[in-house]
């Protein structure tokens, strides 16, 4: 019997190491293309893990250092010149993210204010108290110097409304109370901060007031016209849809979530079928599609036409204006701008008469995405949207290369098959992002998606295009009724599988190596040519190892000094059952407890009264004090230990303790400690950001 050994392509037994890995590299020719965005986005991640602000001289020193590295890449030889770009796209993920940065910087508010607020509505959402939020530009406080006032201003709605119909350009005045972005609820947390720098999001608050109307919408029309005519289309719909259904259908034909209620996303989000919210592939192709194959086939009628022009060509150039409205329409969120990006590359293929889907096209979306909005790579969008087309491009590229053994299937088993294996291998694909994201996976998502997606690609899209295209006839009726139909089938379908026991399991947060380690494993088993691509697998399993072992603070303070959570046996105690509601959420989510606020303050932990509540942490006393009875009972003395406090004591009681208070917080932002030798060692959100742009 003769032993075998798997060899990398183009080596041969007895080549050196050094030879190995050149092969190895020349076997990769062809396939280079798809990991340029991976090398761009791994210097961008690099650039927003630094804990400092690069200087100017950093970025000069970068611009040379690619040069150099090009060069010496040109002459190291072809073997291992890839070696050589990808550290030049490294770098230049570094330079193309500090540009970015620093190309929306806009004054951020550096205090709280209480006051007027006057602006222009730009944009209509909701919260995540499910209050509506309106996003205004043209901003005007009392009081603060017009450039220092934040070029956007965020309110969400609370109290009495209903004295204005909100419309994009409708310039409103309220009372409000603002202040500035918030940092991460804990050490490592989700940055609001950094979103809303990109943003040019430079204040975020509420009203309890009513919102008046200053001037009318057509007077602030000026550059708002396709955020006009989405919300128009938007009520439109809604109007011909009752309920949720037609908040649905809203959402997935313009982008606009604003009357999507918060339990209907939260049942799709259980059931995995959030997915369906966001206008990706399965919109825009459909409608690209649709418009290309009614353009062709009317110009085919035609016998001149058909026989003088290039008429495929034509309705390929006819299908990418209307994608490129629909993109514009839609508010180009990271999906649908994928989306049309890959239906842009398959659209110019039909023209230059090339292969239209491939990974390449997976590739240049990519890049192109992480060159306009480098910011992307940490959001949830991106990363599932392009792990689940990676994937799928993948593996139908796998059955097609074994279309011969697949033709002994059963010809109507093939559609069936199409879905299982689409809806399978998306899910499996994006499950560690949704699952790091929202802290929750959906046991029921496959069973969900099959249930659903089959009608959504084969009933209500197809019948969203039939509608769009006879609205402006007044004859969209029919159209509409069959789309209401389907989509609340997916709600039901949604609302039974969120309800089912044990639709859900919450999922502790993983550290900041995990997703990465996870990310570059899975696109290396996809993207290398060879046997070494194995060992993408094992770095993926390495990652969900150390998911497993993700360690969570012991003790946790708010950054506003008015919560406390500490780790018990039961999961986390909390010092109060209502206030700082989203740190509280937060905490719980990254803890993979599914308990809510007042559950969590029932648990054994916490002793005392009400605005005086203690806790013992190996030696430590962890003593939160809240509300002026609370610091009139604060002893005068203190030992070993923490006492937290949401206002700002005339006094400090003498003795060892540690005294956080509002002030001492606003420097620092939240404190996580850990339990280690029976002592608590602290790190502050200030200590793990660092100083950058969006945290001074």
């Amino acid at each position: 019997m003769v032993a075998t050994t798997s060899v990398q392509p183009g080596t041969t037994p007895g080549m050196g190491t050094r030879q190995v890995l050149a092969a190895a590299l020349l076997a990769q020719r062809g396939r280079l293309i798809h990991w340029v965005p991976v090398c761009l986005g791994s210097g961008i991640g690099l650039w927003f893990g630094l804990p400092f602000e690069p200087t100017t001289a950093v970025y000069a020193g970068c611009a040379v250092a690619v040069i150099l590295v090009i060069v010496v890449g040109r002459l190291a030889g072809e073997a291992v010149a890839p070696v050589f770009w990808a550290l030049a796209l490294v770098i230049c993920g570094v330079m193309v993210a500090g540009a970015r940065a620093h190309s929306v910087a806009a004054p951020v508010l550096g205090f709280r204010y209480y006051g007027p607020v006057e602006g222009r509505i730009v944009d209509i959402d909701r919260s995540v108290s499910d209050k509506v939020r309106l996003t205004l530009d043209r901003v005007v406080l009392a009081d603060v110097r017009p450039e220092r006032t934040p070029e956007h201003v965020r309110v969400s709605l609370h109290g009495q409304q209903g004295f204005v119909e909100p419309e994009p350009g409708l310039t409103v005045i309220l009372t409000g109370h603002l202040s500035p972005p918030s940092g991460p609820v804990e050490p490592g947390g989700f940055d609001f901060r950094r979103m809303a720098w990109f943003k040019r999001l430079g204040a975020v608050g509420y009203t309890r007031t009513p919102v008046l109307a200053l001037a009318s919408a057509e007077e602030g029309r000026a550059g708002l016209s396709v955020f006009r005519l989405r919300m128009a289309i938007s009520r439109g719909v809604q109007a011909r849809i009752p309920g949720d259904a037609g908040a649905f259908a809203a959402a997935i034909l313009t982008g606009d979530r604003s009357a999507m209620p918060r339990d209907v996303v939260d049942n799709l989000r259980n059931a995995n079928l959030a997915h369906l919210l966001a206008i990706s592939g399965l919109h825009m192709g459909l409608l690209t599609g649709a418009v290309f194959s009614a353009l062709r086939a009317c110009m085919a009628l035609v016998p001149w036409l058909a026989l003088h022009f290039p008429i495929r060509k034509a309705a390929a150039l006819g299908a990418l204006a209307v994608g490129a409205f629909y993109l514009a329409l839609s508010g180009s969120a990271v999906s649908t701008t994928r989306a049309f990006i890959m239906v842009s590359v398959m659209l110019t293929a039909v023209l230059l008469e090339r292969r239209a889907i491939s990974l390449r096209s997976v590739a240049l979306a990519a890049t192109l995405l992480l060159v306009i909005t480098p910011e992307a790579l940490f959001g949830p969008g991106f990363q599932m949207s392009f792990a689940a087309t990676t994937a799928l491009v993948a593996a139908f590229g796998w059955l097609q290369a074994h279309r011969d053994g697949l033709r002994r299937l059963p010809g109507w088993l093939s559609p069936a098959l199409a879905v299982v294996v689409s809806s399978a291998v998306a899910g499996a694909a994006t499950a560690p992002f949704a699952a790091a994201h929202f802290n929750r996976v959906a046991d029921y998502g496959l069973l969900a998606n099959l249930a659903s997606v089959p009608l959504m690609g084969a009933v209500v899209m197809p019948a969203a295009v039939v509608a769009a295209v006879l609205w402006p006839l007044g004859l969209s009726g029919p159209a509409l009724w069959v789309m209401r139909w389907g989509l609340e089938w997916i709600l039901l379908v949604a609302e039974t599988v969120s309800n089912l026991g044990g639709a859900v399991t919450h999922v502790v947060a993983p550290g900041p190596e995990v997703l990465p380690l996870i990310s570059l494993g899975f696109l290396f088993f996809l993207l290398w040519r060879g046997a070494f691509r194995w060992g993408g697998l094992v770095a993926v399993l390495a990652g969900a190892v150390l998911w497993t072992q993700s360690d969570r603070p012991d003790v946790l303070i708010a950054d506003t000094g008015g919560l406390v959570g500490v780790m018990t046996p039961a999961g986390r105690a909390m010092s109060r059952p209502r206030g700082d509601g989203f740190s509280a959420l937060s905490w719980l989510e990254n803890d993979g407890d599914g308990m809510d606020q007042a559950t969590a303050a029932d648990r054994e932990g916490f002793t005392g009264e009400s605005g005086l509540r203690s806790i013992t942490v190996g030696s430590f006393a962890i003593t939160h004090v809240t509300g002026k009875t609370g610091l009139a009972k604060l002893p005068g003395h203190c030992g070993e230990g923490v006492i937290v406090t949401n206002l700002v004591p005339e006094e400090l009681p003498d003795g060892p303790c540690r005294f956080l208070d509002p002030l001492t917080l606003r420097r620092t932002g939240a404190v996580a400690g850990w339990l280690v030798e029976g002592r608590l060692q602290f790190e502050t959100v200030a200590e793990r950001t660092g100083h950058r742009l969006w945290a001074p």
